[in-house]
């Protein structure tokens, strides 16, 4: 099945962008459920084909729940479809600590009843499309952005799908019309270097580029790359067994420090996708079938296999060969004859299924003197990835990148052959753990070697190194540190009720969630953002952060905290960080004897709905502490949905405390009020003094 390529976001006719934008979304909606149609009957869908990822029931509710709870948050749309599907099928794709990946915790409905909630999502889809006003170019900051936002995300799916689909095991697999496979393969050509020469390589691109792009892809970086050479062909099955048949996956030599724990973990003696024991006994796993083993296809590896072939290869010869970085990449791609998206030809290239739904072999795609420069398989880099200069995230999706910038996510470039979408583009930047599969494989060149290895990574993003000052800065003009105090007294507030669990909801970088296990025996800690969830889990795990302070202009000071400075080493086994929608919180976050949301209920898109929500959460006698400067913005919240801060009908003024008691008094009696400043610093020159009021809650 052959997908559409993006639509620009330019052009003087919004009627036809809008049929455009209509027969993108359906092309990608298909196809997707079409991927789903290789797992043989519907109890497939309850199984996990890799232990640390969800059943497949979760990925097929995924994409869908995306663009609900993209729109909402966008405000786009008000109404939700389920509340507790775009809950439950909002999180846990990419191993982070904070992907609940606990099978108790799920009751994972029929698959009939997900086709229909996909079925809705279309509809209202389909219908927003239809309805939405539509003014080109389509900017960053149209809701359009968030339409093709869903589209390129869902796109991304299709081929993380296929990847666990392809790793399911053949008894539950069904093969499908709709993705044929190469029936082309034979032995592996013996690869060559090419000369490539040196050159400067600006990455990045331009926030009015006609096509639509991730956050990651803005900004600007220029590299002067010294000449090397490149291997002509992808590294093949063929080239591969060599390494295999010496011993290469025993040999301790051949792998890092990650590689060499990969290795204990998984215990692997050769690629995932290939099957047996031996040489030609070897059988290789497409999608949906099993066939004797193409040794002139690429091979299907992790960035720590093709870094231990480079590693063998070099041992071998007496030359240095290693994966090419980002940079690297785009100068093979300047040299080769391949035209970007929207000129590109997907005929000349394995990608985009145009041509068949597997791998085909390394000599077929000549671009120049190089093959495959795009397509066949993704393509490896040395390069973590990390945002260009001039990177921000975008507001309604802060956390694809950012999670990545922990230098532990490796690009790949080049796409593979069902890569779609945005994955077609030169600019396109995707990053993987360094144990994780997909359709990629490597080239290797021959060029000294560079170290892009850093596990002493800096929080660089300015919004959350401002929150770790907050949190475990230093304080200033005399006034104690909030999360710190807010702590103190939701634990002297609690000390004669029971004190076992607690949950700290918009936790942000996680320092009163330390704070309250000092006395709680289990405290949650939530947050919308990853960004800032995963400074506390860093913290938790680590005892320790790091990120970049703003000084003065362009400069920074890097500042580092631990755990033990507060004496709160001893409290880590008590918390817990998980990203969460306060408004739309999973069923199993209950049973707790204190919730204490800070600073949060101004800042929500809808905050009744989280107030409403709250008495089933705490246990009875069980403590809810609201802390709030009442700075009602409409950025955050619709004027329509303020607790306070405005004049009724009747021209009386609302006050958002008269407001919570008129919501809470149902199931709570308000305690007492108590006002408690803070200081956030932006310089050494600026600081932001605010006022907080907790109102402490006791529910009945």
């Amino acid at each position: 099945m052959h997908h559409l390529l993006p639509p620009t976001l330019t052009g003087d006719n919004p009627d036809q962008k809008r049929e455009e934008i209509r027969a993108y979304f359906h092309n990608s909606y298909d196809i997707f459920e079409k991927v789903f149609d290789v797992l043989k009957d519907d109890t497939v869908f309850y199984r996990k084909s890799e232990p640390t990822r969800h059943p497949m029931i979760f990925y097929f509710g995924h994409t869908a729940t995306f663009f609900i709870n993209k729109l909402i948050l966008g405000k786009v749309i008000t109404q939700r479809i389920n509340p507790e599907f775009e809950s439950m099928f909002a999180i846990g794709v990419d191993e982070m600590s904070w992907d609940d990946m606990d099978g108790e915790n799920y009751r994972w409905p029929e698959v009939e009843l997900v086709r229909k909630y996909r079925n809705s999502v279309r509809q209202l889809m389909d219908d927003l499309i239809t309805a939405l006003p539509l003014t080109l170019p389509i900017t960053e900051k149209s809701p359009w952005w968030i339409i093709l936002m869903g589209i390129e995300h869902e796109r991304i799916h299709i081929e993380t799908s296929s990847v666990l689909h392809r790793q399911m095991p053949m008894k539950f697999i069904a093969e499908s019309p709709e993705f044929p496979i190469c029936e082309e393969a034979g032995p592996a050509p013996r690869n060559q270097m090419i000369e490539i020469a040196s050159g400067k390589v600006e990455l990045g691109k331009e926030r009015d580029h006609r096509l639509y792009g991730w956050d990651n892809e803005y900004g600007h970086a220029t590299h002067d790359i010294e000449a090397f050479k490149a291997a002509a062909y992808l590294t093949s099955n063929g080239e591969f067994m060599e390494f295999v048949n010496d011993g290469g996956y025993e040999n301790s030599a051949f792998w890092d420090e990650e590689g060499l724990k990969f290795l204990e973990i998984k215990k692997p003696k050769h690629p995932v996708f290939w099957i047996g024991q031996k040489d030609d006994l070897y059988k290789y796993r497409t999608l949906s079938r099993e066939i004797d083993m193409p040794m002139n296809w690429p091979v299907d590896v992790n960035v720590l296999e093709a870094e231990a072939f480079c590693r063998w290869k070099s041992m071998k010869e007496g030359r240095h060969f290693r994966l090419p970085t980002e940079a690297e990449w785009y100068l093979l791609y300047e040299r080769s004859t391949i035209l970007d998206v929207p000129d590109f030809d997907d005929a000349k290239a394995n990608i985009n299924l145009r041509h068949t739904a597997s791998s085909c072999r390394v000599d077929k795609f000549a671009m120049g003197d190089l093959f495959d420069v795009v397509g066949n398989v993704w393509q490896w880099t040395q390069t973590p990835i990390d945002g260009f200069k001039g990177f921000e995230p975008h507001p309604v999706y802060d956390d694809f990148s950012m999670p990545t910038f922990d230098g532990k996510h490796n690009l790949l470039k080049g796409g593979s052959w069902i890569s779609t979408g945005n994955e077609l583009m030169k600019h396109s930047r995707y990053a993987f753990r360094r144990h994780f599969y997909q359709h990629a494989g490597f080239r290797y060149i021959e060029a000294d070697p560079v170290d892009m290895h850093d596990d002493n990574v800096y929080e660089s993003d300015e919004l959350v190194a401002q929150y770790c000052e907050f949190q475990y800065g230093q304080e200033h003009f005399g006034v104690r540190n909030f999360a710190q105090k807010c702590a103190e007294f939701a634990i002297e507030y609690t000390k004669d009720t029971e004190q076992r669990s607690a949950l700290d909801l918009g936790c942000a970088t996680g320092r009163a969630t330390f704070e309250l296990a000092r006395v709680f025996d289990e405290v949650v800690g939530i947050d919308f953002s990853a960004r800032f969830i995963q400074v506390g889990v860093q913290m938790q795990q680590r005892g320790k952060i790091r990120y970049q302070r703003a000084e003065e202009g362009d400069l920074i000071s890097l500042q580092a905290h631990l755990l033990k400075e507060y004496d709160l080493d001893g409290t880590r086994n008590n918390v817990s960080f998980w990203q969460g929608d306060a408004c739309n919180l999973k069923t199993h976050f209950q049973g707790y004897d204190l919730v204490m949301a800070t600073n949060l209920i101004d800042r929500l898109y809808e905050p009744r709905l989280f107030l409403e929500d709250m008495h089933q959460r705490i246990n009875a006698g069980g403590t809810l502490i609201l802390t709030s400067p009442y700075t009602w913005m409409e950025t955050y919240t619709a004027k329509a949905l303020w607790l306070g801060g405005y004049k009724d009908k009747s021209g009386n003024e609302v006050h958002t405390l008269d407001t919570l008691q008129i919501i809470l008094g149902p199931w709570f009696d308000l305690v007492d009020t108590v006002d408690i400043p803070f200081v956030i610093r932006e310089t050494p020159r600026k600081f932001q003094h605010t006022i907080s009021q907790m109102s402490v809650w006791k529910k009945r």
